[in-house]
């Protein structure tokens, strides 16, 4: 940090294992991503390339080697996944991974349906490529999980080989964890922790309130994604206590 300040909370320091903020980049440009990264690596432990982007960006390899120049593990959206599923290419996948040395995957199914059991053995499949982040949760805003089934689901995912799950919202925050207007479905997320340890959980929380809710709820070190590029610096400043929106949560009352 660039100063002292007392009465700042505990945050893991990298590599971590919780307190994890994951970027989704939606197509910045390969200058865009070194600019970025010139202020914001400290704080990126994660970097999704959205949904199926990673399909349509020029010079990919070289926009991944920037990102891995900075020890951040990149990884495609599991949309990616599920396309490539879809098509019956679950080899081609991993080949593809291999080739752009991609170490981290998302075993998703929000956009097609995908039996749990069948999930759970592409999970199994893929930890012996790297580190799997499963999604739990669909991103049809009318397909509603009950909490138990949520629980279910991340269950079986983690003892599948799941390093986390994440807990879907989409890159706008309104499905999943959230209802339609972005508001978090407390008795949901709280139900989901009487089971799930929040350390293995990666809450998906693009919006300002829905981070505001997770960092009071669990602290500095909760796990965050689907965070924006230009959000780096803002979250990492909410979960020290400096921002308006928790500047009291740390100080000695």
């Amino acid at each position: 940090m660039n100063f002292s300040l007392t009465q700042i909370p505990d945050r893991n320091l990298k590599p971590r294992i919780n307190g994890i903020t994951m970027i989704m980049d939606k197509g910045l440009s390969i200058e865009e991503a070194k600019n970025f990264l010139s202020i914001a690596h400290p704080h990126i432990d994660i970097l999704k390339l959205g949904f199926g982007t990673a399909f349509v960006t020029p010079d990919l390899e070289e926009k991944i080697n920037v990102y891995q120049s900075y020890d951040i593990p990149v990884y495609f959206g599991g949309t990616l996944f599920e396309a490539f599923l879809i098509r019956n290419q679950f080899n081609d996948y991993i080949d593809v991974c291999k080739r752009y040395n991609i170490r981290y995957m998302e075993v998703s199914d929000g956009s097609i349906t995908i039996p749990h059991a069948e999930k759970c053995g592409y999970i199994e499949k893929l930890t012996k490529y790297g580190t799997v982040l499963s999604e739990v949760g669909s991103k049809d805003a009318e397909h509603i999980i009950p909490p138990y089934k949520w629980i279910e689901l991340m269950k079986a995912e983690l003892n599948a080989g799941s390093s986390y799950v994440i807990a879907e919202a989409r890159e706008s925050g309104n499905v999943g964890i959230y209802r339609g207007s972005g508001e978090v479905r407390e008795g949901l997320v709280q139900e989901i922790l009487t089971q799930i340890s929040g350390e293995k959980i990666l809450w998906e929380a693009p919006q300002k309130s829905q981070q505001l809710y997770f960092l009071e709820l669990l602290g500095c070190n909760v796990n965050l994604g689907n965070i924006a590029p230009t959000e780096v610096i803002p979250l990492e400043a909410m979960r020290l206590g400096l921002r308006g929106d928790t500047f009291h949560l740390y100080l000695n009352k």
